[in-house]
């Protein structure tokens, strides 16, 4: 699908102007964005931006305490994150919601076991269960030669594709990620990226939550950068080379200030240390000088 097809498609999830307050505290303020079926909007932000609570909100943990939340064109008030995953928004958190010691297949259907018989003599139907694990697993490119092995002792990868697979299969038409790649290798965070484009490729819209923009650049349509609770940056892929994304990430005001903390170490110390803090000083000062152009080219 090319840049110009999608500006066509109806967004599948979108958020208008919302915010979120708890007593005094601002989480969430203004915020507006969307994702399209077959797409992956990327939502950036360091520790502290707002991404938790912006998370919880679409998943119907939190009510926005203002704005408008439409859900395939329609609004919508979600009571519980139940009600969301009936309309289809499935939402992976960083725990993965498994049970480590439980096998693959009782862990896919954790929750939702599919039964056999009529009650009183109604069973969980356990070979339904292994034949469906193993075929949604093998679409999303992963051969499980044994159902039975306990989900802890495949790597965090495949634990995220068993989450991602059973999302799809109970019908998810979006699917929200909540840092998927932040505790893997560099290998294992390839995988997942390969899952995200295997469910996008699907027609699934998918919210990717990162704080690393070389992770969400390449699989990315769409990208958000949420700052403080604000919404920082809204591009397109084609709007945006990873280079300024990188920068924005960085914010030009935080690596001035790190700057001159390392400069005012640098200055303490002796020796080659103090060289080496007065060079990694004036790189993040390069940086921030970087960062700040590409902010005064964008307004």
């Amino acid at each position: 699908m090319t840049h110009n097809e999608s500006m066509t498609i109806a967004p599948i999830l979108e958020v208008k102007s919302i915010s979120k307050f708890f007593g005094s505290v601002i989480a969430l303020h203004d915020v507006s964005m969307f994702v399209r079926p077959g797409e992956v909007t990327c939502l950036l932000g360091d520790n502290g931006a707002g991404k938790s609570t912006l998370i919880k909100t679409l998943a119907g943990v939190h009510k926005p305490t203002e704005g408008e939340y439409f859900f395939e064109g329609k609004p919508v008030d979600f009571n519980s994150p139940r009600d969301a995953l009936e309309h289809g928004i499935a939402t992976v958190y960083q725990d993965l919601a498994m049970i480590p010691l439980m096998s693959i297949w009782r862990n896919f259907f954790l929750g939702s076991e599919p039964t056999k018989g009529v009650p009183p003599l109604r069973r969980f139907d356990v070979s339904h269960a292994k034949q469906v694990t193993r075929e949604e697993m093998a679409k999303m490119g992963i051969d499980i030669r044994n159902p039975d092995q306990p989900v802890g002792t495949l790597s965090g990868g495949e634990r995220q594709s068993v989450a991602i697979a059973r999302a799809v299969y109970f019908g998810a038409k979006v699917l929200i990620l909540d840092e998927p790649t932040a505790a893997l290798g560099v290998k294992q965070a390839g995988v997942v990226l390969r899952y995200i484009l295997q469910a996008k490729q699907r027609g699934i819209g998918v919210i990717f939550i990162t704080h690393n923009p070389h992770h969400a650049y390449p699989v990315g349509d769409h990208f958000v950068i949420l700052r403080r609770g604000t919404i920082y940056g809204d591009y397109a892929k084609a709007d945006v080379p990873l280079e300024q994304l990188v920068s924005m990430m960085a914010g030009g005001a935080d690596l001035e200030a790190l700057s001159h903390e390392l400069a005012s170490a640098s200055r303490t110390d002796t020796g080659r240390a103090a060289e080496e803090l007065a060079e990694a000083a004036q790189a993040y000062h390069a940086t921030a000088v970087e960062a700040a152009e590409g902010a005064t080219q964008d307004e």
